[in-house]
C-alpha cells in the first residue's frame, strides 16, 4: 500500500501523522510511505530523517493526496483536505465529527473511507488512540489553567497551590477519564485543592485509591455540578461521550454566577465543548472572556507540545496503520471489531451511531457497510 503523511495545516498545529521511525516500520513491511516537504520540521524532523527511513518526500499536499491509498494525519481534514479525497482512499485521522457538520458532509461527498482514531476502542473497553492525547490534554489543562488565573491574562491573580499561610485555589474537574485523571493528578501535584466530578461511582474510588486523601470526589449531579462550578477558581472540562457531542453541563447561568476571574479550561471543546458559553480558540488567541470568567478552548491542546505528543500518537497508532496497510482496510476492519469501531464514514454514509444521531442523519452499521 501507498501511504500518504501531508503536512497539517489547521493553525499552529506542528503534530505530523507517522514519524521516520514508524515510516521505517511501514517500509519493512515493502509498503511504500510518500510524506509532504517539511511535514515535522517544526518538530526538528527533516526531510533527510525521513529519507533515511525510506519515504520519498513530495512537494505538496496535492501530490500526497494524489499518490497514496491511505492518509494518515492528526487533526481532522482542513476543507481544502477533503476536496483532495477522493473514492475508495482511507483517512486514518482524529475527525471529532459530531460537532462539524460541515466536515462529515464533505467527507461523505468524497467517497473515501473515514477512520477516526478517537472512536477505535480496545478490549478493555477503551479508546487507545485518544488516551495519549487525552494524557498531554489533561497535563496541559493545568499549566494553561494556571497561566490564565494570572492577572494579565484575565484571571484572579492567584497561585495554584497557594503559600505559607495563604489557602491554595479550587480546581473542580469534570469528568474521571484520561484527560480529567491526568488533570486531576498535576493539580494536586501543585499542592492545589482538587475536586473530581463523574457518574461512574467505580471510577470516582478507583482514582480515590489511586491519589490518596488528597483529591475529593464527588457523585455528578447538576446540583453537585452547579455547587462546585460555582465555588471554584479553575474548572477543567473533560467530559467525553465517545463519538458524541459533548454534553453541556456548565450553563450560561453558572457562568455569570461564577467568581470574577475564574478560568474554565474546555478540554471537551473537541467535541463542541461542555459549557454554553464556550467555542474553540487557537493557540494563537487561546483565550477569552464572558462575564468575566477566562474561557482557554484551545482545540488542538497537545499541538503546543507537538514533539511529545507526536512520538506519544505514533505509539498507539502504528500497530492500526501496520494492519490497515498489511490488509486493506475491509479486511483489516472486518477482522478487527476495535478498528471497526473507529469507522465513521464509508462510501457516502455514516456509520457511527452517535455521529449520526448528533448530525441528525441514518447510520448504516459499519459491519455492513464494509461488505
Amino acid at each position: 500500500m501507498r501511504i500518504g503523511v501531508p503536512k497539517e495545516i489547521k493553525v499552529q498545529e506542528y503534530r505530523v501523522g507517522m514519524t521516520p521511525v514508524s515510516v521505517r516500520e511501514a517500509v519493512a513491511r515493502e509498503h511504500e510511505v510518500v510524506v509532504e516537504t517539511n511535514a515535522a520540521l517544526r518538530q526538528g524532523i527533516t526531510d533527510d530523517d525521513y529519507r533515511k527511513a525510506g519515504a520519498t518526500i513530495l512537494p505538496s499536499a496535492a501530490e500526497v493526496f494524489a499518490k497514496a491509498d491511505m492518509i494518515v494525519k492528526v487533526k481532522e481534514p482542513q476543507p481544502a483536505e477533503c476536496r483532495m479525497l477522493r473514492e475508495g482512499q482511507t483517512l486514518f485521522t482524529y475527525l471529532h465529527l459530531a460537532p462539524d457538520p460541515e466536515q462529515a458532509k464533505a467527507l461523505m461527498a468524497s467517497g473515501a473511507t473515514a477512520i477516526a482514531y478517537e472512536t477505535v476502542t480496545n478490549a478493555r473497553g477503551g479508546l487507545p488512540l485518544l488516551a495519549p492525547m487525552s494524557e498531554v490534554a489533561g497535563r496541559m489543562s493545568i499549566q494553561a489553567g494556571a497561566h490564565c488565573l494570572e492577572m494579565e491574562q484575565g484571571g484572579r491573580g492567584m497561585l495554584l497551590g497557594g503559600t505559607a499561610g495563604v489557602p491554595p485555589a479550587k480546581v473542580v474537574v469534570l469528568g474521571g477519564g484520561v484527560s480529567g485523571a491526568n488533570a486531576a493528578r498535576m493539580a494536586l501535584g501543585v499542592e492545589a485543592e482538587v475536586t473530581i466530578l463523574d457518574i461512574n461511582i467505580d471510577r470516582l474510588a478507583e482514582l480515590k485509591a489511586q491519589m490518596g486523601a488528597g483529591l475529593r470526589t464527588v457523585f455528578s449531579t447538576r446540583q453537585a455540578v452547579e455547587d462546585y462550578v460555582l465555588d471554584a477558581d479553575l474548572v477543567i472540562g473533560a467530559v467525553l461521550v465517545p463519538g458524541a457531542e459533548a454534553p453541556k453541563l456548565i450553563t450560561r447561568d453558572m457562568i455569570k454566577a461564577m467568581k470574577r476571574g475564574s478560568v474554565l479550561v474546555d478540554i471537551s471543546i473537541d467535541q463542541g465543548g461542555c459549557a454554553e458559553t464556550s467555542r474553540p480558540t487557537t493557540h494563537a488567541a487561546p483565550t477569552f472572556i464572558v462575564d468575566d470568567v477566562v474561557h482557554y478552548c484551545v482545540a488542538n491542546m497537545p499541538g503546543a507540545v507537538a514533539r511529545t505528543s507526536t512520538f506519544a500518537l505514533n505509539n498507539a497508532t502504528l500497530p492500526f496503520i501496520l494492519a490497515l496497510a498489511d490488509k486493506g482496510p475491509t479486511r483489516a476492519m472486518a477482522e478487527n471489531p476495535h478498528l471497526l469501531a473507529g469507522l465513521n464514514v464509508h462510501a457516502g454514509r455514516i456509520t457511527y451511531p452517535a455521529v449520526a444521531a448528533a448530525l441528525g442523519v441514518e447510520a448504516v452499521p459499519a459491519s455492513a457497510a464494509i461488505k
